[in-house]
C-alpha cells in the first residue's frame, strides 16, 4: 500500500452542467458568462471544448468570444445549479472515506492509501458520472503539486499518473509556467535570469532565486522545480476569508460623485450579507479600459464609511479616468493566516 494524492477535475464543468439541462446544445460551442448577453461587457466563465477551438477561453470579455465564434451559443451563468451539482460531486468523492480537500466547484484533492491508484480513480471517476451524468478527469501524484499537473495530461475524461520519477521526463524541458503557481510574469522574470525550463529551474541556486524573489518565494521555486510539494490532503471544510459584491457598468462613470454613490450602495449591500466580524473593507476600481487598482482601509466603525475612506485612497483624476468596474469586499476577522 502506497500514499497517493488524486486531483479530480470535472471536465468543462460549467458548460457541462448546462448542456445536461439544455440536451440540444450538446456538441455545439457553448458559452458561459454575465447574463448571457454577449452584447454587454462580462467575461467568459467557461467554454465547451467545441467553443475552445475558436480560441474562446475563461476571463476573455464576451465581446471577443462573440467575434472568434459568431455561432457560440450564450447563456447566463447559474450559480445556484453549479453549487447544486457540485455538492453531489463532492458527496460522492466522500463516500469514499478517504479525506477530500475541496478547491472549488469542480475540483479537489482526495487522499488514498492503495497500490493501484489507476483502479482506485477510474472507479471514482464512473461513481461520479453514474451520479451526475459528468466526466471527470483524474490526476495522480506523489503529492498535490503533482496530482494537480497529471490532470492536465489526463483530459478529457482520462486517468494520468506523475510522479517524481516521472517529472523530468515529461516537464524538464518546458517552460516554468508549466508548474501549477507559477505564472508568466514569473516565467518572464527567470528567463532574465537565464531560467527557461523546469530543468533548469530545479538546478537553480536557492540563495540567488531568495535575492530575486525574496527569501520564501525563491526557494519555493526551485522546489516546485524539483516537483516537490505538499501531499497531506486536508479536509476541514472550506471557511470563505471575505465577501464582496463587484458591478461592471455596460456605460463608464466619468462622475467621481457618482462612483461614490455607487460605492456606498455597494458597501451597503455587502454589510447586509456579512454574519461574521470584519476586519478590513477593499475597494475596487477598474478603469477604462482595464486598468485594476484596490486600496482597502481596516474597519473601524461604520461599513460604509470605510468603504468611502478606502474609495479616498484613489486619485480620481483631474477630470477623473472613466470607470468600468466597481467592488467592495468584507475582509473577514476570524479567519487565520
Amino acid at each position: 500500500m502506497s500514499r497517493w494524492v488524486l486531483h479530480v477535475d470535472l471536465d468543462q464543468f460549467i458548460a457541462a452542467v448546462e448542456v445536461l439541462r439544455r440536451p440540444e446544445l450538446r456538441g455545439k460551442p457553448v458559452v458561459v458568462g454575465g447574463d448571457g448577453d454577449p452584447a454587454k461587457r462580462g467575461v467568459v466563465s467557461t467554454a465547451s471544448y467545441e467553443a475552445r477551438e475558436f480560441g474562446v477561453h475563461s476571463g476573455q470579455p464576451l465581446r471577443t468570444a462573440a467575434k472568434r465564434c459568431p455561432d457560440c451559443v450564450f447563456l447566463p451563468v447559474d450559480a445556484d445549479a453549479y453549487n447544486e451539482v457540485s455538492e453531489r460531486v463532492m458527496a460522492v468523492l466522500r463516500d469514499t472515506g478517504q479525506p477530500v480537500e475541496v478547491l472549488g466547484w469542480d475540483e479537489a484533492f482526495v487522499g488514498v492509501d492503495t497500490a493501484d491508484p489507476e483502479t482506485f480513480a477510474r472507479a471514482l471517476a464512473a461513481d461520479v458520472r453514474v451520479a451526475t451524468e459528468l466526466d471527470c478527469s483524474v490526476g495522480i501524484g506523489e503529492n498535490k503539486l503533482q496530482a494537480k499537473i497529471a490532470t492536465g495530461f489526463g483530459k478529457p475524461a482520462g486517468v494520468f499518473r506523475l510522479t517524481s520519477a516521472t517529472w523530468f521526463d515529461l516537464l524538464g524541458d518546458r517552460p516554468p509556467d508549466a508548474i501549477w503557481g507559477i505564472g508568466a510574469k514569473t516565467t518572464a522574470k527567470l528567463a532574465t535570469l537565464g531560467i527557461g525550463t523546469v530543468r533548469e529551474l530545479a538546478a537553480a541556486d536557492p540563495d540567488r532565486l531568495a535575492r530575486e524573489f525574496g527569501p520564501m518565494t525563491g526557494p519555493w521555486l526551485v522546489l516546485l522545480g524539483r516537483g516537490i510539494g505538499d501531499d497531506e490532503v486536508d479536509p476541514t471544510p472550506y471557511v470563505a476569508r471575505s465577501h464582496g459584491r463587484e458591478v461592471t457598468y455596460q456605460r463608464n462613470i466619468a462622475d467621481w460623485t457618482q462612483v461614490t454613490a455607487e460605492v456606498t450602495r455597494l458597501a451597503r449591500q455587502v454589510e447586509t450579507e456579512v454574519d461574521r466580524p470584519v476586519a478590513r473593507v477593499v475597494v475596487k476600481v477598474r478603469y477604462a479600459p482595464f486598468d485594476t487598482v484596490t486600496h482597502g482601509v481596516p474597519l473601524a466603525g461604520d461599513f460604509a464609511a470605510a468603504a468611502l475612506a478606502a474609495l479616498a485612497l484613489f486619485e480620481p483624476g483631474v477630470p477623473p479616468r472613466p470607470v468600468r468596474l466597481l467592488g467592495v469586499r468584507a475582509e473577514f476577522a476570524d479567519v487565520d493566516g
